[in-house]
This record gives C-alpha cells, sequence and structure tokens, in this order.
C-alpha cells in the first residue's frame, strides 16, 4: 500500500481501504452498502431504524459514524457488537463493545440496554451492516424485556428493520437464548402472600365489633316467647260473672229466694 494511502485512512471504520471504490475492509469487513440489486427494494438509509420509540435503534457501522446526526436523535449511548469496530467519537458518546467475535454475550448486552433504559437514554445497537449481530442483540433483548419468543420479536424487528436477516449460526444462538429465558421463567416459584400479624386486641367493652358478623334472627322458636304475650287467666268459664267487681256488702241484699227484688217505681 503506498502511502498515499496509509495517510487517508476509512472515514468510517478507521482502516486502511477504498472504501468509496468498495473494496471490503481486510480487518473488520467494512463495505459499502450493496444497492445495485435493481430487484431490491430494501432503501439504505443513513438514519438508524427506531426498534422502540424514543430509546432503542438498530444500525449500521455507517450509521454510527455520523455523530451529528446521531446527536439530531437524542441517541447519548453506542453498544459495538463487532470487536474489530473502533468507537469513533469516544468523547461525544458513551461506548459498550462486546468482546467475542464468534459468540454472542446477550446477558452482558442486555445488562447495558437495561441500564441505558433505566437512565432514559438512548441508545444505538449496531455492528458492521445493522442486520446480523446488532439484530440477534435485539432481539435477544426483545425476548427478555418484552417476554416475546424468538419469532415475534424477529418479526418485530423486520418490521421496522426490513435488511434484517441473521446467519444459520446466529440464529442457533438466538434459540438457544430463547429456551434459556423461557426455562428461567418457568422455574421461578410462585408468588407467596406476605404473612401479616395478629391484630392487637381491641377493647370493645362488649359492644359488637363492625366486622363482627351479625346473627340471624330466630322466629317461630318453641323456646321463644312472643313480644305482646301475657299470661292467661286460669279463670274457669261458669265462674266469670258481669259485676264481679262489686262490693261483697251488694250480695247480702240479694234476694235468698234466688227472685228478682222489684224497683221502686216512685
Amino acid at each position: 500500500m503506498r502511502k498515499r494511502e496509509r495517510e487517508n485512512p476509512c472515514g468510517i471504520c478507521g482502516h486502511y481501504h477504498k472504501y468509496e471504490e468498495g473494496e471490503v475492509c481486510g480487518i473488520c469487513g467494512h463495505r459499502m452498502p450493496d444497492v445495485s440489486d435493481k430487484g431490491s427494494t430494501i432503501q439504505v438509509s443513513a438514519f438508524p431504524s427506531e426498534i422502540l420509540p424514543e430509546f432503542l435503534y438498530l444500525g449500521s457501522y455507517d450509521n454510527a459514524s455520523r455523530a451529528e446526526l446521531l446527536k439530531t436523535l437524542g441517541i447519548s449511548r453506542i453498544l459495538n457488537t463487532v470487536p474489530a469496530c473502533q468507537n469513533l467519537y469516544k468523547n461525544s458518546f458513551t461506548y459498550h463493545c462486546l468482546q467475542d467475535d464468534r459468540n454472542l454475550a446477550f446477558d452482558d448486552a442486555i445488562q447495558f440496554l437495561e441500564q441505558c433504559e433505566k437512565d432514559r437514554a438512548r441508545v444505538l445497537v449496531h455492528c458492521m451492516l445493522g442486520k446480523n449481530r446488532s439484530a440477534a442483540i435485539v432481539i435477544a433483548y426483545l425476548m427478555k424485556s418484552k417476554g416475546w419468543n424468538l419469532a415475534q420479536s424477529l418479526q418485530w424487528a423486520k418490521e421496522r428493520r426490513p435488511s434484517v436477516d441473521l446467519n444459520q449460526e446466529v440464529y442457533q444462538q438466538l434459540q438457544e437464548y430463547e429456551k434459556k429465558i423461557f426455562a428461567s421463567l418457568q422455574n421461578q416459584p410462585s408468588p407467596v402472600m406476605p404473612a401479616f400479624p395478629s391484630p392487637v386486641p381491641s377493647f370493645n367493652f362488649g359492644f359488637p365489633k363492625p366486622s363482627d358478623p351479625i346473627p340471624a334472627p330466630a322466629f317461630n322458636s318453641s323456646t321463644a316467647r312472643p313480644l305482646f304475650s301475657r299470661p292467661a287467666f286460669e279463670v274457669p268459664p261458669h265462674g266469670f260473672t258481669f259485676g264481679a267487681a262489686h262490693n261483697q256488702h251488694n250480695d247480702a241484699n240479694q234476694n235468698p229466694n234466688g227472685s228478682d227484688v222489684a224497683m221502686d217505681g216512685s
């Protein structure tokens, strides 16, 4: 490579390759997006794809290289899923990089994304083209945070970024992570109701409390006496006469023969 070419590295990945001429970077694989296919309906945009509103964005290394554009979107943190890709603007953004270029560290990446959500910070997840490794991280986050399965999360991502295209190796890693997530959810014990201490005894002085059950009234009981009942008088029918309340001296004036006394008409 000539000296002049080494003095002008790629403005996106920072490595020395002829990006404008379509040369693929021998270090990180960076290349110009291929839009020459006439049958392709996927449009390459300078803007990353918004996966979750005002929070999670998915894009390429080209998207991650446009600092001013990211700032206009309010993005302040970047998750780099390709270890060979350089973090171009360490003074302007908070970076988190995955170190394994073969196996995706889903838990490590999701922990970073959860912290971004907790801090209400907008974050960009990117790989080289924004369709394989970074898309897998986003899909894994959707499964973990939303409780969706792999098919639902993949559909959600593809609807918002049609260029998502997982290779077989990455897809198998997502399948294993899906089993891990839902197996852990199934093994979680059912929630136990908290045990409250017994209430302090209250002094009600014999009066019923509002919470005490009200006894149902008993009607027509054989042992209960009617409210307006009165003891019966044990008077034989033949012994009852009107005027029984007269004084006894009136009885002495009655005719001993039992006949009526003639009344004086004068």
